[in-house]
């Protein structure tokens, strides 16, 4: 019986310590964040013709015209009334040295639109339901 209570003593001894590599492996690993490479840009957008600008307080840039800035053209015309009113607008968008000698040191590839931060007008031609 002493032999018993002896191994049952030893048992529970053993199943009671708590071993760090287990409590390691069970362990929820930690969620890493990842930093963001695009830059977010919050300026003044215009587009006119065959060119693009964006504008802020430190920066001004070139903007590469592809379909990304044809959608942002898209979605800024409600908010201008003439044709060369500046918008702003919040995008992410990759800076990238203007390889044309002409313009800016710098033009801006958009890859995703936020926000139009412009006050949320009506369009003039857009009827108002009651």
């Amino acid at each position: 019986m002493k032999k018993l209570l002896s191994l049952l003593m030893l048992l529970l001894v053993l199943v009671g310590c708590e071993d760090e590599d287990r409590r390691d492996l069970v362990a929820e690993p930690e969620a890493e964040e990842t930093v963001d490479s695009i830059p977010t840009l919050v300026g003044d957008f215009i587009f006119v013709a065959d060119a693009g600008v964006l504008r802020g307080k430190d920066f001004v840039y070139g903007v590469k015209i592809d379909s990304m800035a044809q959608v942002l053209t898209e979605e800024v015309k409600p908010f201008k009334t003439e044709e060369f009113d500046m918008v702003k607008v919040k995008v992410k968008a990759k800076i990238e040295p203007n390889r044309r000698q002409e313009g800016w040191k710098e033009v801006v590839e958009i890859r995703e639109i936020l926000d139009i931060l412009e006050d949320k007008k009506t369009p003039e031609n857009q009827e108002i339901e009651e």
